[in-house]
């Protein structure tokens, strides 16, 4: 009898363990399955390779990710592995050219080939993104309480699109017709 009821606690110690509610970005092990898969420029070989590797690295960090780091960033509200805080990378612009974007605590500073500063910062207390340049900040967008839509500010002007098609479309229309404005 002793036996069964120490099974039984195991049992429910595992499901509260396992049950927690604690879905997380699972960073950890979305980093291991990303270098697996780009190991080497063979997708063969990184397969084979996975097939015996996933079993152990893969079943350690999904285990670290699912009891220690998911439960970090279920209660912080930041995931340690998933920061890339300081760290810089090349991005490829829509003019061609490639600018520096450095990951920021509160979001990106961007440097252009030629040196110009601009950041794009998130205050969590408006839920908001800003961009500063040249010592002025100015407000991009909201999220609205709602949850359902955002407030952009666009030259001076207030508006509110919804998360969806419809809104999408109209922000679409919106942003053309501010190009179409500024050319004339």
């Amino acid at each position: 009898m002793r036996k069964i009821h120490s099974s039984v606690v195991a049992c429910l110690l595992a499901g509260c363990i396992l049950t927690t509610s604690c879905i997380g970005s699972f960073s950890l092990f979305n980093k291991y399955a990303a270098w697996q898969r780009e190991m080497t420029s063979n997708k063969y070989i990184n397969g084979i390779v996975g097939f015996f590797l996933m079993p152990i690295v893969g079943s350690i960090t999904l285990f670290i990710d699912s009891v220690i780091l998911n439960t970090i960033e279920f209660w912080s509200g930041d995931n340690p592995v998933a920061s890339n805080i300081g760290k810089t990378q090349q991005v490829l612009g829509g003019d061609g050219v490639l600018y520096a974007v450095k990951t920021l605590r509160n979001g990106y500073e961007i440097t252009s080939p030629s040196g110009e500063k601009t950041n794009l910062i998130y205050d969590k207390s408006s839920d908001s993104w800003s961009v500063s340049q040249n010592g002025v900040t100015k407000e991009l967008f909201r999220f609205n309480p709602d949850g359902k839509s955002i407030k952009v500010i666009s030259n001076g002007s207030e508006r509110d699109f919804t998360l969806n098609d419809q809104g999408m479309s109209e922000a679409k229309k919106a942003a053309f017709e501010d190009i179409y404005l500024a050319w004339q």
